[in-house]
């Protein structure tokens, strides 16, 4: 019986609803109507009545009601309630009775209320459509909470005369608003304008922050965005505080290929040495044709101190870089143009390299007549200082302090494996290098030119061992064994670029572990060293690490001087013994240390990271001690705790805390603690800091600051678990 009443309707429809066929005919961009009954009924001529589970189709817009009458001779809709109207862009509207036009484009609805992104509500008495574009709400109260039926009001609300909804702008006007909290009127406003939760970007101030500093004293940030185009905006943000004004800018364009971002402030205070100061960083990326891609970095600051007072960045040495790249899978090609800046009081940019090039390129073979792989390497670098000085200095490297150096190095290895009986894995490795030095300025303990050709071989073995337990663990054990030798010497230069080793797991077994190829590892060398690794199905997994380097004779300079300083871990004929070891479980704990200890087992080296992490907890501790070394600028024992949490404490709550704590000095460097509240409609933020340091420019401040987001229109909810519960 129902299917023969849906035919008979089918059939009425397509007599009385849609009478106008030109009118279809001229619209084919158009679907055509389509209403679904339980049941049908004409009354007189003109009247079609459909009630029971109603679905009308038309246009993009779906309309659900109880029962819906058409007149024909007036062309209207007459709706019973619950009435859900569903919008093309994702808003529903719900109301308790109504009348709209055959379009469904204008009319009334009574009892109205509009949800959009399931997020944002907008409750009227009564709404009027026109057009299909504007939704006029008389009586109207907007909130992106939780509505319950209890009677308590929402957390925050919006209530204003009249709400116009602009469905194309994307826009909401309102007007005598009022914004209240928990009922309570907060502040009011005869006009304004806040777009809809389905505009991405839209001109218009932002929430602003409320910041407390024992420097800057008591302000407000009130950030105002403005939409340049659909690719491309400016945000201005106006701080204004007891000691200071400040106007911080960010500026964001999207390419076809590529992008950039540049932020940056200038401020007008009175406790700096200067009495305007400023910042601004830039990023940026693009694809270039061939596969290659250009980045550019930008980092400038008027004043050693500002990013430090003002909170905007750590950062105590600025990189500006320009480079170009291209990573294939034999081949390998970038280029970079660098400029440094050092914060650091003690330092002096005139004799610290500022302007560093280089440029490399790296090619891989597989030639088939020797079998293995070839790569064939060329770097070129080159840093500027400008100091003009050729007087030789008591710096730690003694060198002139103004000297400038160009280096190419041209570097050819052949590299091929075997497997041996027994399952032992064999490599044997052999390369020639070529480096080449011009230094200007070099003063009277080195040469200003120098050319040095490397040969090189090695000899790797290694012997996997794979064990499979009853209960599926595999444990991997896996002793290795190499012996290295490297020609020349190193030439009567400065060192300028390997002043910084690292000695751990990653180059034990390198052929040389200085960092640039201004220094090299001569001679007879040898590295023998153990891991075990053990994978547990039961979701954890543990490895461990330990070797140690032989030199046949010391790593000298030509003034006899030891290559390696004393804190490296390499100096002498035997490097201390590196020990490294990690574990981690499915649970979110992981634990990572790695130490050097020389031949008395005390230790020269050590770093410490323990983390875990669940769907509720955050925490992070990190240990480092290194020994003094006045050759790397370190005349004190670095020994340093960091930690860092956060909890979510209930469904809605969240704390936040951090800490880094000098032990040589025995005093607190940094701490902070944060609390954030978050729910379906809104972000409530405070958080408080203090820096301890200081120095002849700087003094230790303490920073608290308090935000509020509206979720909703500045932020959505994604994450459905802040969202409340309504409790009957």
């Amino acid at each position: 019986m129902m299917r023969l009443a849906r035919l008979l309707f089918a059939l009425v429809l397509a007599v009385c609803v849609l009478p106008s066929a030109r009118m279809l005919v001229a619209q084919q961009s158009t679907d055509p109507a389509m209403l679904v009954a339980d049941d049908v009924y004409l009354s007189g001529e003109n009247r079609l009545t459909a009630y029971g589970n109603v679905e009308a189709l038309y246009d993009g817009r779906r309309l659900q009601a109880s029962e819906i009458t058409y007149d024909q001779k007036t062309e209207t809709l007459i709706i019973k309630g619950p009435i859900t109207l569903h919008e093309q862009n994702n808003t529903l509207i719900l109301a308790d009775s109504g009348e709209l036009d055959r379009d469904m484009r204008n009319g009334i609805l009574r009892g109205a209320r509009i949800v959009m992104q399931n997020q944002v509500q907008l409750a009227a008495h009564a709404m009027a459509r026109r057009d299909g574009r504007y939704n006029k709400m008389y009586k109207a109260a907007v909130t992106s909470c939780r509505v319950c039926k209890t009677g308590r009001p929402p957390l925050w609300q919006i209530r204003a005369r009249r709400v116009v909804h602009d469905q194309q702008e994307k826009q909401l006007y309102f007007d005598d608003a009022q914004f209240q909290i928990m009922d309570v009127p907060v502040f009011y406003m005869p006009r304004l304008r806040l777009p809809d939760p389905t505009l991405e970007r839209a001109t218009g101030f932002l929430i602003p922050s409320l910041h407390n500093s024992t420097q800057l004293g008591f302000g407000v940030r009130v950030p105002y965005f403005i939409r340049i185009g659909d690719h491309k905006d400016l945000t201005l943000t106006p701080f204004i505080s007891a000691n200071s004004l400040t106007l911080e800018a960010r500026y964001r364009q999207a390419f076809r290929n590529g992008r950039i971002e540049f932020e940056g402030a200038i401020s007008d205070d009175n406790f700096g040495p200067r009495s305007t100061r400023g910042y601004i960083f830039g990023h940026g990326a693009f694809e270039l044709p061939q596969d290659f891609n250009l980045t550019f970095n930008l980092e400038a600051v008027r004043d050693d101190t500002y990013l430090l007072d003002y909170g905007y960045s750590d950062k105590d040495r600025l990189q500006s870089e320009l480079a170009i790249e291209r990573v294939e899978r034999d081949e390998y090609i970038r280029g970079a143009l660098t400029h440094f800046y050092s914060l650091r009081s003690g330092e002096s940019n005139s004799t610290l390299p500022s302007i560093v090039g280089n440029a490399e390129y790296e090619r891989r073979f597989h030639p088939d007549a020797l079998g293995g792989e070839f790569r064939f390497s060329a770097l070129a670098h080159s840093h500027y200082r400008s100091s003009s000085s050729t007087t030789d200095v008591a710096v730690p490297d003694g060198w002139a302090d103004g000297r400038d150096v160009t280096r190419l190095t041209l570097n050819g290895d052949w590299m091929r494996n075997w497997t041996l009986p027994g399952g032992l894995r064999a490599r044997v490795q052999t390369g020639l290098a070529l480096d080449s030095f011009h230094i200007a300025q070099s003063g009277t303990l080195s040469r200003s030119e120098a050319t040095e050709t490397t040969p090189s071989a090695a000899l790797r073995l290694r012997w996997p061992l794979l064990k499979t337990e009853r209960g599926g663990a595999t444990q991997v054990l896996e002793p290795t064994l190499q012996l290295a030798w490297v020609g020349g010497s190193n030439p009567n230069i400065p060192n300028d670029e390997s002043t910084l080793i690292e000695f751990d797991e990653g180059n034990l077994f390198a052929m040389s572990r200085f960092t640039a190829p201004d220094r090299r590892e001569r001679g007879l060398t040898g590295a023998y060293g153990i891991s075990w690794t053990r994978i547990d199905p039961k979701g954890w997994q543990a490895s461990f690490a330990v070797g140690q380097v032989v030199h046949e004779d010391r790593q000298l300079e030509v003034s006899g001087l030891e290559t390696f300083t004393d804190s490296s871990g390499l100096n002498g004929k035997f490097s201390d013994v590196l020990f490294a070891g990690q574990f981690k479980n499915d649970n979110g704990l992981t634990i990572t240390a790695r130490s050097l200890f020389d031949d008395a087992f005390d230790t020269t080296k050590a770093e410490a990271r323990a983390s875990w992490q669940t769907d509720r907890t955050n925490l992070g501790a990190t240990y480092i001690w290194l020994r003094d070394d006045p050759r790397e600028n370190r005349f004190g024992n670095v020994s340093e705790w960091a930690f860092d949490a956060s909890h979510r404490l209930s469904r809605h709550w969240t704390g936040s805390a951090e800490w880094r704590y000098d032990v040589a000095q025995d005093r607190s460097v940094r701490a902070g603690v944060g609390l954030k509240y978050t729910n379906e409609c809104v972000d409530l933020a405070l958080s408080a800091s203090r820096r301890f340091t200081s120095s002849t420019i700087l003094a230790p401040s303490t920073n608290i600051s308090f935000t509020v987001g509206l979720r909703g229109f500045t932020t959505t909810t994604n994450d459905k678990s802040y969202v409340r519960t309504c409790r009957n």
